[in-house]
């Protein structure tokens, strides 16, 4: 089940009016990560002041009894629950389809994935709701470049694209699931120096060999696959393909050396900081406190991590950019063009005023077009369905 704390995301605050004015209306857009839908937030700027994030915790609190045609409540300044309004159509859609499997959701965990069973296999399947410019292009990115990884011990193994079973439209992609979870969910997990030994490794392959900066190395990104005992690296969507995409202060290199501080002290604030502010002297120049069990000194550990970075410091760039075996794929297709005429409202005289846009889900559904329904029931309520059932 998705963690509390991963499971809403505010996109911020608008206010319609000065936002030092308590008395300002202000509107948020919560993400419902475990339903799938985005919630609207309503009060003032009294309770909603900028940057807090208070709208996430007040919203906790209904999600998992608003009805589904919700799209929005209202809240006065306690923070208490004064007005709901909805949509016409209902959004509901609790499993995906492709033309050639159904997808049964078996748990839904963070970060835009589920585990999903199909043909008695379980497997991980990842989506991206959002139709955002910049996440679709990581999505595009990120399933062409893992469907075109070539095998490796320490790497998560694609499974196959899902479509949506009406117009074929990419929804996900699937990979082989590994359970136990990730590093950065048990940290009384013993570490061993074969798993430093693998991950840079793997790092040099993919950086040296493929062109590929995965950028987002971090032990919420480590798993130990219970199988072959080996660590495996997954979440590629920051991933950089040479220069495309490549981002100050995101480079493995570093991002190794924060996460093995992370992986043997436990300290998680300086991989909280962003990336643009730290650089690794911040814990290269430090004694290390060890708070998880080992299978060598942490000497050991931080020798070899020495070597390894003073053996990358001389090559990594150049190599990296002239990769011998970078990976190609197609640019992101030009969306169809959803411009169309919509009914905007009436003059005084009840003549239909005409507009041309971009075609919103609202006005399909009234049209009775087809769109594709992420939204589905909370988890709590399919396990008390369950339950009862």
């Amino acid at each position: 089940m998705i963690d509390p704390q991963d499971r809403l995301l505010s996109e911020g605050q608008g206010y319609f009016g000065p936002r030092e004015n308590p008395a300002t209306q202000t509107h948020c857009n919560v993400w419902d990560w475990d339903q799938l839908r985005l919630i609207k937030v309503k009060g003032t700027a009294k309770l909603f002041p900028p940057q807090e994030d208070v709208e996430t915790s007040i919203l906790a609190q209904f999600a998992d009894y608003l009805s589904p045609e919700v799209r929005a409540i209202t809240v006065d300044d306690d923070g208490l629950l004064t007005g709901v309004s909805t949509d016409r159509k209902k959004m509901i859609q609790a499993f995906w389809i492709s033309p050639l499997i159904t997808l049964s959701i078996t748990r839904r965990l963070p970060y835009r994935v589920d585990l999903v069973s199909y043909n008695d296999q379980r497997v991980a399947f990842k989506f991206n709701p959002l139709d955002k410019p910049r996440r679709l292009k990581m999505s595009w990115k990120e399933t062409n470049l893992l469907s075109k990884l070539p095998p490796h011990p320490n790497l998560i193994l694609f499974d196959r694209i899902v479509l949506e079973d009406v117009e074929s439209r990419v929804i996900g992609f699937t990979t082989k699931y590994i359970p136990g979870g990730m590093l950065a969910d048990d940290p009384k997990r013993p570490f061993r120096f074969e798993w430093l030994q693998q991950l840079t490794q793997l790092v040099d392959f993919l950086n040296l060999e493929l062109g590929i900066m995965h950028q987002d190395i971090a032990p919420r990104n480590l798993l130990i696959d219970p199988d072959t005992d080996k660590i495996i690296l997954f979440d590629f969507d920051w991933a950089a393909n040479g220069k495309e995409g490549l981002m100050d202060g995101r480079d493995d290199v570093s991002g190794v050396v924060f996460t093995l501080h992370e992986i043997i002290t436990n300290d998680t604030h300086p991989t909280s900081i962003p990336h643009w502010e730290r650089n690794t002297d911040m814990v290269q120049n430090i004694e290390w406190t060890c708070r998880r069990e080992l299978d060598s000194d942490v000497s050991k550990f931080r020798n070899f991590l020495d070597e390894w970075i003073a053996s990358r410091t001389e090559k990594a760039t150049e190599q990296h950019l002239n990769a011998p075996k970078r990976l190609t794929w197609p640019d992101l297709p030009t969306p169809p063009d959803y411009s169309v005429p919509f009914e905007l409202g009436w003059t005084e005289e009840g003549e239909t005023v005409w507009q041309t846009g971009g075609r919103s889900r609202r006005i399909a559904l009234e049209k009775g077009q087809y769109c594709f329904r992420w939204q589905r029931p909370p988890q709590s309520r399919k396990k008390a369905e369950s339950i009862n059932g």
